[in-house]
């Protein structure tokens, strides 16, 4: 197919268009600064400007298009800036995809629409699957339920399909070496220290997991897709101890149903990808931390015998 992923530049973007290209795929990134990605044909645009988004989307001529392009970080910007800017984004490029005939669209969510973090929070069922009642809390969660509302009007008045996705905690392959994590710690400070990683639920996915995610999207049938949504996670939680032993120190809105979550189990569930897909999260911190690790150490000098 021939691709378009919006938010090219970013944490998620750069894995994605890197996932997509290895996979076969034309992928044509869009961003307001090129990234240099190999394999990536890179264009640089303001998405929010409509007229040069349709005139880029009349001449890419994509099969299918991936929007991941926005203020990512819930509080980096004003709250009406964030609002603004991500719902505008969100139309102007479904509306474009839709008037170019693309056949495929899918726009990434947050799992932030459920509302967890705030004060008076109480999950409806563990683990959190996508049945659970949405309650955003800021203006960026708010954002992503209107994305959400806007994949299903254009599912219900546009040809092809139209779907979301909701990717826990990103990690990219640079993190699990070291580099700070997108709320500044590292992936090992959020292990070694349970409230890091609870105030997300213990969520999380690797960043590679989730262009083999969006692969698998593309390939599935129009009817397993089109209106729908998916939590898209890792398969274990971000936790050295099972989440049940940490509920009731560090998340305690998950109640006494988190008592379900032993051994590795996460928070989110992740099955309706796995059913609907065929897709399963193939990395894990156990793994990558590890093998960043052993990547990163010292070398020794060969010495001939």
């Amino acid at each position: 197919m021939r691709v378009i992923v919006t938010g090219s530049s970013g944490r998620l973007g750069r894995s994605v268009c890197a996932g997509l290209a290895a996979s076969g795929h034309s992928v044509v990134g869009v961003d307001r600064a090129a990234a240099g990605l190999d394999g990536v044909e890179e264009r640089t645009l303001d998405l929010l400007d409509a007229g040069a988004t349709e005139r880029l989307l009349d001449d890419v001529r994509a099969d299918a298009l991936v929007h991941l392009a926005g203020i990512a970080v819930p509080f980096s910007a004003p709250e009406r800036e964030i609002l603004l800017t991500n719902t505008t984004l969100a139309h102007t490029v479904f509306a474009a995809a839709a008037r170019a005939g693309v056949s495929r669209v899918l726009a990434a969510s947050s799992p932030t629409v459920i509302g967890y973090g705030t004060p008076r929070w109480q999950a409806a069922s563990v683990p959190i699957d996508e049945a659970h009642p949405v309650a955003p809390s800021n203006a960026y969660a708010l954002s992503k339920v209107v994305i959400e509302e806007s994949v299903r009007m254009f599912s219900r008045t546009t040809p092809g399909a139209y779907g979301f996705f909701r990717p826990c905690y990103v990690i990219s392959p640079e993190e699990w070496a070291g580099a700070p994590t997108q709320q500044g710690h590292t992936v090992a400070e959020r292990l070694a220290d349970p409230a890091l990683a609870a105030v997300s639920l213990f969520n999380y996915l690797d960043a590679r997991d989730a262009a083999a995610f969006v692969d698998a999207w593309l390939a599935a049938a129009i009817s397993a897709v089109d209106g729908e949504g998916f939590f898209v996670g890792a398969a274990d939680a971000l936790a050295t101890r099972p989440v049940a032993e940490l509920w009731r120190e560090f998340a305690p809105a998950l109640g006494d149903a988190g008592d379900a979550l032993t051994g590795s189990r996460p928070v989110f569930a992740i099955d309706k990808a796995a059913e609907r897909l065929g897709w399963r999260p193939e990395r894990s911190w156990r793994s990558e931390l590890h093998a960043a690790s052993a990547a990163s150490g010292p070398r020794r000098e060969s010495r001939a015998s």
